[in-house]
């Protein structure tokens, strides 16, 4: 068992541990694969949701959704060593394949926070489209794909100059987004559609849609 609504879920890069943010219990627990049982709880922000890894398996970032901010979890002794601050309602977060950088989708603001992981600071702030959700990195840390519910988009950001160079229509209020692990490929599920749009990501268009049940939600 773990908490309270459990939401966000990551898995460390070596296959050990696995991270569940539980939103209505304030904590993430902190599985044991070798056993499958809990072996930690760590206290966090105000209604954690989403759980990203950095590459090392060092640290554990959880976005709190009424606090506001990133908590950060020292994952060799599962504490928290470091809070910070970003916007509005964070959502999803993604670290960049090297690790220097963590992306934090704030909803309600309609931007990303970019978080330098040598600093731990907000370094810049992008505005993407309207109630922004989902977030994920191409393999090569080029591109930054967001998606934005209340748009029907998909932002994509150039992670050399923090701007938005493309806009993606998807389908209906779309969530959950995942990049192939070439890099060719952008998978977005769309909630109330009950599809998946899959984007060619030389030309940043929808190739092909795919109908899968009623109110999908993430994909991986």
């Amino acid at each position: 068992n773990v908490g309270n609504n459990p939401v966000g879920v990551a898995v460390s890069p070596d296959g050990t541990k696995v991270y569940v943010a539980n939103s209505y219990s304030n904590t993430v627990s902190v599985i044991d694969t070798s056993n499958n049982t809990v072996t930690n709880t760590v206290n966090v922000g105000i209604r954690p949701g989403g759980v990203a890894v950095s590459p090392d398996g060092t640290k554990v970032y959880v976005t709190n959704w009424i606090s506001g901010n990133v908590s950060i979890i020292d994952a060799a002794t599962d504490t928290v060593n470091g809070t910070v601050n970003v916007e509005k309602q964070p959502e999803e977060i993604a670290v960049s394949p090297s690790g220097a950088t963590v992306y934090v989708v704030n909803g309600e603001n309609g931007t990303v926070s970019i978080i330098d992981t040598a600093t731990d600071t907000v370094t810049a702030t992008v505005r993407v489209g309207n109630n922004p959700y989902g977030v994920a990195v191409s393999p090569d840390g080029k591109n930054v794909y967001v998606t934005n519910r209340k748009d029907n988009s998909v932002s994509v950001i150039n992670a050399t100059t923090n701007t938005v160079v493309a806009t993606v229509n998807v389908g209906s209020w779309p969530v959950g987004i995942s990049v192939n692990p070439k890099g060719t490929s952008v998978y977005v599920v769309n909630y109330k559609g009950g599809t998946v749009s899959v984007i060619d990501t030389s030309i940043n268009k929808v190739t092909s849609i795919v109908k899968v049940e009623s109110k999908p939600m993430v994909i991986r």
